[in-house]
């Protein structure tokens, strides 16, 4: 029976998994990007500031999950953005279109009752590894 491979994706430029998972797995093109927090990489710490800083660097950490993998942004074709508080939505998605400013993927949006270190905002995504034709 034939198989489709499966890779774990890591990389020291993002914040190691802080539960009993990989930063990203990659199924076929398909890869699957766990929630990244506004955590810092080089102190395991959320960043100061609030959910603007931490949404920059939650999709800072995504970005450097998406280069370990040799692609980028552009190949995200699905995100999750989790936020303590839903009145946050505005101001995220002000960090966010900076991320993804032409074709964004499909995305959801949901307030949830806490997340992990605390953090304010947490953003998992779908990428294809791939080359993508955007077509109208």
């Amino acid at each position: 029976m034939a198989g489709v491979v499966r890779r774990i994706i890591s990389t020291a430029k993002a914040p190691a998994a802080i539960g009993p998972y990989s930063q990203a797995v990659m199924v076929g093109d398909t890869m699957y990007i766990s929630g990244q927090i506004g955590m810092d990489p080089s102190t395991g710490n959320l960043v100061s500031g609030g959910v603007v800083p931490e949404a920059e660097q939650a999709l800072k950490n995504m970005g450097s999950i998406l280069e370990a993998a040799n692609i980028d942004y552009s190949n995200v074709v699905k995100a999750t953005v989790l936020l303590a508080d839903i009145n946050d939505f505005a101001a995220v998605n002000d960090v966010y279109k900076k991320y993804f400013p032409a074709n964004p993927p499909a995305r959801a949006a949901f307030q949830v009752a806490a997340l992990p270190k605390n953090g304010r905002v947490e953003i998992e995504a779908i990428a294809i590894a791939s080359a993508i034709v955007d077509q109208q």
